[in-house]
């Protein structure tokens, strides 16, 4: 039986308040059960929305989120109201991909984390952030760099 409920989790069930603004606080983590494995979890919000700072328009992109847990993982339910957050948030993309990437360790700690951003054109040009994260002093540090420096530009 999953005791997910038992760790004191609030969105997992219960009706869905969507949140007016950039809202980090709906964010829950639950116990890994496998903590003596490194393994991927990735996640793809493919309707994620922000505004635009400057001019309030709207911002629409994909965000891919992939990391590798160590004792918390991030309730999907509580991920998704999260993004949902952004929607009336002004920040530029980048913004958005290194604020949830920062959230997000914050939130768990994880071994590993990448947060990239395919938002859609506007104005012709379309930007593709990507931010990620290796815990200091571990193999998981040298992963980090490899993947930014082997980043496809």
């Amino acid at each position: 039986m999953d005791t997910r409920k038992d760790e004191g989790l609030h969105s997992l069930g219960n009706k869905t308040e969507y949140k007016k603004d950039y809202a980090p606080e709906v964010l829950e983590t639950f116990v890994n059960k496998h903590q003596e494995n490194d393994y991927w979890v990735r996640f793809n919000c493919p309707e994620f929305t922000s505004l635009c700072p400057i001019t309030g328009q709207p911002d629409f992109a994909e965000i891919r989120i992939t990391y590798i847990p160590d004792v918390r993982m991030v309730e999907s339910k509580s991920l998704k109201l999260y993004l949902f957050s952004f929607r009336n948030h002004g920040a530029f993309h980048e913004d958005c991909v290194n604020i949830i990437m920062k959230d997000l360790v914050k939130l768990m700690d994880p071994r590993y984390i990448e947060v990239t951003g395919f938002f859609t054109p506007r104005g012709g040009i379309s930007i593709q952030p990507f931010a990620n994260y290796g815990r200091p002093g571990t193999k998981y540090e040298e992963l980090a760099w490899k993947r930014l420096s082997e980043k496809e530009q």
